[in-house]
């Protein structure tokens, strides 16, 4: 058995990201949400796009009001209305100012805007009651963002600001990696779909279900190949698909120690070179992670049948191989953070395990809450409503309630 560690470094080498060149596709920004960047965005605008007003006011000259107060205001003479979208056609002299408004042109000349709620008008002339700072409310042209230099770098994930931006930047469609495919099956001559009425002995594929929802989730397109039965013909002719069209392979099912668990040996009898056969963490000991070196470039992960190991592992190894393959520049790395236990966590300390549960925000510290109900590997039940897993380290046989605990975050808090 391996180390968590150690499987962990294996498959993440394994993994190559896609081709920023040959894998890409070009989408209208409408449809590039939660897409991944293939390539460095610049514009050839400036940001703001020329001086404007932060604020409804008057556009001065700064050394016309330095000295103004209450008693003894500086009164200018109104030359201009400037609404946003106007261009001015005034250039400010001594003595003037224009009636300017929020994200409303700059006029040449003036150099600071003073807030309407410090001046008071008399038909056309104004009243500034108040100094205000040199330049203040000015935003200068180029200030947040020069122009040809980058806007955007390549691997990060479009949500709503950055795709604000390049629409600000007028780039209505984009470069975005293509989604990875993962094909996902089950094994076993006991599974049926949802849809059957239950004989005795049977039991419904969840699998199937819950690792292409999460394969959505980590930005990847699933490719559903059902239920196989343990026949060692049909399962080869689903893994030969499966590889030859998917980036990565699922199965759960098929990778214990059994007189029916066929995987390792198909995979072997197609010149895959096996990585991993087992794991030091439970639950999900039973991990097989091949790759076919003399064909393609696909990974197959074959997870355990028991639907909570095969979550589990798919969050600690499979889903940031996902990410790592979308594109992701960084962040694809499991992400662990230590919080306090509200409960007691106990295991034999054998091997690293894997406590399911929730983080809940309590008086301004996040806390882990272990799922209630018996913890058991087929026990999908209190499973549901999970957003982080405990980590228990080898050797480690309790973490009494109140003590720090490390956790796989596996979700959004």
């Amino acid at each position: 058995m391996l180390p968590v560690s150690d499987a962990e470094v294996i498959i993440l080498n394994l993994v190559q990201p896609l081709d920023d060149q040959q894998d890409i596709e070009i989408v209208d920004l409408l449809a590039a949400s939660d897409r991944i960047l293939a390539n460095p965005i610049s514009s050839q605008l400036d940001f703001p796009h020329w001086d404007n007003s932060a604020m409804d006011g008057y556009a001065v000259r700064y050394e016309d009001v330095q000295q103004a107060n209450v008693e003894q205001p500086a009164i200018l003479e109104i030359v201009e209305e400037i609404p946003a979208g106007y261009q001015p056609k005034t250039t400010i002299q001594p003595g003037q100012a224009a009636r300017i408004f929020t994200g409303a042109v700059i006029p040449a000349g003036a150099d600071t805007v003073v807030m309407q709620e410090r001046t008071r008008r008399e038909e056309n002339r104004v009243f500034i009651q108040a100094a205000p700072q040199p330049k203040e409310f000015v935003r200068r042209k180029a200030s947040y963002y020069q122009a040809r230099s980058q806007l955007l770098p390549a691997g990060i994930k479009l949500k709503a600001a950055e795709i604000a931006v390049l629409a600000a930047a007028q780039c209505p469609q984009v470069k975005v990696y293509r989604r990875p495919r993962v094909a996902i099956f089950s094994t076993g001559d006991e599974l049926v779909t949802p849809d059957i009425p239950l004989q005795p002995g049977q039991i419904v594929d969840s699998n199937n279900y819950a690792l292409a929802t999460l394969v959505k989730e980590s930005g990847a397109e699933p490719l559903l190949l059902g239920i196989v039965k343990d026949n060692p013909d049909v399962l080869r002719e689903t893994i030969a698909y499966a590889i030859a069209n998917a980036d990565i392979v699922l199965s759960s099912g098929g990778v214990s120690v059994g007189e029916y668990d066929y995987v390792d040996k198909i995979l072997e009898a197609l010149a895959a070179k096996i990585h991993i056969r087992a794991v030091e963490m439970t639950p999900g000991k039973p991990l097989t992670v091949a790759n076919f070196p003399n064909q393609n470039s696909a990974i197959y992960f074959g997870l355990p049948g028991n639907p909570v190991s095969a979550l589990v592992t798919f969050w600690r190894f499979v889903q940031p191989a996902i990410k790592k393959l979308a594109g992701f520049a960084e962040g694809w790395e499991p992400k662990f953070i230590k919080v306090r236990s509200h409960d007691e966590l106990r295991t034999n300390g054998k091997r690293e395990t894997y406590i399911w549960g929730r983080l809940n925000l309590v008086n301004g510290v996040y806390e882990f809450h272990k799922a209630g109900g018996s913890y058991s590997s087929g026990n999908l039940i209190n499973l549901s409503q999970t957003n982080t897993l405990a980590v228990l380290p080898v050797g480690q046989t309790l973490i009494a309630s109140g003590e720090e605990v490390q956790v796989l975050l596996i979700a959004t808090v």
